[in-house]
């Protein structure tokens, strides 16, 4: 078996070196006969490309491909194009993987053929979030790390030609969202299975909640609202409208738990400031999830609303 990690990366420098080195170092027993590692860079303005030439015998398995800033779902496409192996697997550039991550997706793999009789399947393995860089993978599992997403690129490896059957990423959806569970839906109607693999396990670390995020926070929703619709206009069912939080239950919801607004991202300046000075930034953005959400719903409503859609 013929493996391709497929990265997409954008102004992640620091974080990417730590997931480039801990693919270098996979113990290979029983795993892929031979794996590359893929690296798109979608138009880092942080000398991205230039360190990585410049780094190029730390990182044998790694090839190099650039783009000008066209979004995940096009370099995860340039990536499978780019790929050699006859199984891809998708992280995100700033994941940090066990040296046995490659061994658990074969591994569950092999054995998924094998019992259904056909490759109509692809593996999910576990995604740990941490704020530590120095040390990522010492992070525990915790309670909200679970995902329910249903084929979420930031840790899945999936049968080449079934991946190609599905069509590939939609490059309709440009900005951050969506393009992964999109193509997840086009996979689930094929039957393709979804396969837990708790073992290959990657750790994805994003930087503590600083003030300072706040605004680029709330692009992101904006942005993820934007990408919802697209998704709702190619699947307008009842599932997508709950996913993506266009429904007048998720309205309600959001409107109650921030009392209409009031709780919002200026109010709860205070008490996120508190919450960081004294060391708990999850919970902060705990907090701050409250707006965002309602930021987001009321986002799609309204951009849903213009363009007619109910």
């Amino acid at each position: 078996m013929f493996v391709s990690v497929v990265i997409p990366t954008y102004n992640r420098q620091p974080i990417l070196e730590k997931c480039l080195k801990a693919l270098e170092y996979q113990q290979n027993k029983g795993g892929p006969d031979q794996y590359e590692v893929i690296v798109i860079d979608d138009g880092s303005t942080d000398g991205t490309s230039q360190w990585l030439w410049g780094e190029s015998d730390r990182f044998p398995h790694v090839h190099l491909f650039r783009q000008q800033r066209s979004g995940p779902a096009k370099g995860r496409n340039r990536g499978v194009d780019c790929a050699k192996g006859d199984v891809i697997i998708f992280i995100d550039s700033d994941l940090v993987v066990t040296d046995t991550f490659l061994t658990c997706h074969v591994h569950a793999l092999r054995r998924s053929w094998a019992k259904r009789g056909d490759r109509l399947c692809f593996t999910c393995g576990a995604v740990i979030n941490t704020v530590n860089f120095e040390a990522p993978t010492s992070e525990r599992h915790k309670l909200r790390d679970f995902s329910w997403a249903y084929f979420a690129t930031g840790n899945v490896a999936i049968d080449r030609q079934v991946l190609e059957r599905a069509g590939l990423f939609d490059t309709s959806f440009y900005l951050y969202g969506w393009e992964d569970l999109e193509l997840g839906e086009r996979l689930r109607r094929m039957g393709v299975a979804l396969i837990r693999c708790p073992e290959a396990v990657g750790y994805h670390w994003h930087p503590a909640l600083t003030l300072e995020q706040i605004p680029d926070l709330i692009q992101a929703e904006d942005e993820r609202a934007r990408m919802g619709l697209v998704f709702y206009r190619k699947h307008p069912t009842r599932r997508v409208r709950f996913m993506i939080q266009f429904t007048w239950l998720h309205r309600l919801l959001w409107e109650l738990l921030t009392l209409g607004g009031l709780i919002n991202q200026h109010s709860l300046r205070p008490l996120l400031r508190w919450l960081i000075h004294n060391g708990y930034p999850a919970a902060a953005m705990d907090v701050l999830r409250l707006p965002l959400n309602r930021v987001g719903v009321h986002t799609i409503f309204r951009l849903a609303r213009a363009e007619g859609l109910r």
